[in-house]
């Protein structure tokens, strides 16, 4: 978090220029969960997923292969938290919980999906770097 928030230049300033700051290097500062949050490996794939639109917790499940129903509620909450997830819950039986992403969420939705697609992209070259690593 910046020194002097309140600045109209502090709230405008690019991450990367708060980065040589070095404001999120401090070991207090909130944008350091947040950043957890949205980076962990199931924050970037939830937000991906709920780009394609709502989901019940089950079909979030299905979608997001491999993880448990644990991390999934664990990082819905935290991404709901966050502003990023609305869950919106309706008084049925059985109880119906759909989740779907704020107008902030999307915003960084688009962010990470645009991560992960040129990680995909990458993946070639990434691979090869790993292989020349484990040879040397």
């Amino acid at each position: 978090m910046n020194k002097d928030a309140n600045s109209p230049t502090a709230a405008t300033m690019p991450l990367s220029a708060q980065m040589q700051r070095g404001d999120l290097f401090t070991g207090k500062c909130p944008s350091r969960e947040v950043l957890t949050h949205v980076t962990s490996r199931w924050g970037v794939l939830i937000l991906v997923a709920l780009l394609g639109g709502t989901y019940r917790f089950s079909d979030l499940r299905r979608k997001v292969n491999g993880v448990s129903e644990r991390m999934l509620a664990q990082t819905l909450q935290w991404l709901e938290a966050d502003g990023f997830v609305l869950r919106k819950s309706y008084p049925v039986v059985p109880p119906h919980v759909e989740y779907s992403l704020t107008p902030l969420g999307l915003e960084v939705g688009n962010k990470v999906e645009a991560l992960a697609d040129w990680i995909e992209e990458s993946l070639p070259q990434i691979m090869e770097a790993r292989r020349l690593v484990a040879e040397a």
